[in-house]
């Protein structure tokens, strides 16, 4: 008498089952999801920046001529939003804003 311990084949087709009707519940949401995922992002880096701005002024008494000097002096590490689109910066006042909407 063989007494051998695993799965079935119905017990491994059913456990595919569930894991195919996750993902494609899954699947689309995120995709859908994927658009306000990148501007959260660029709202985000927006925010880092403003701070950076900031700290950059506290260190060298005025702000910086632009974004690329807070990536040269190590306060950032980008400019580029998750979406590719730049962020704008205005030099006299310290402002930082996101890329234009379309």
């Amino acid at each position: 008498m063989n007494n051998q311990k695993g799965f079935t084949l119905i017990e491994m087709l059913i456990v595919l089952l569930i894991i195919s009707v996750l993902l494609i519940i899954t699947i689309p949401n995120l995709t859908e999801n994927n658009e306000t995922i990148r501007s959260k992002g660029c709202e985000a880096l927006t925010l880092t920046a403003e701070a950076q701005v900031e700290a950059y002024k506290i260190e060298n008494g005025t702000f910086p001529a632009s974004l690329d000097a807070l990536v040269a002096g190590n306060f950032l590490k980008q400019t580029k939003c998750p979406n590719g689109k730049e962020l704008e910066y205005n030099a006299a006042t310290g402002v930082v804003t996101g890329p234009p909407s379309e």
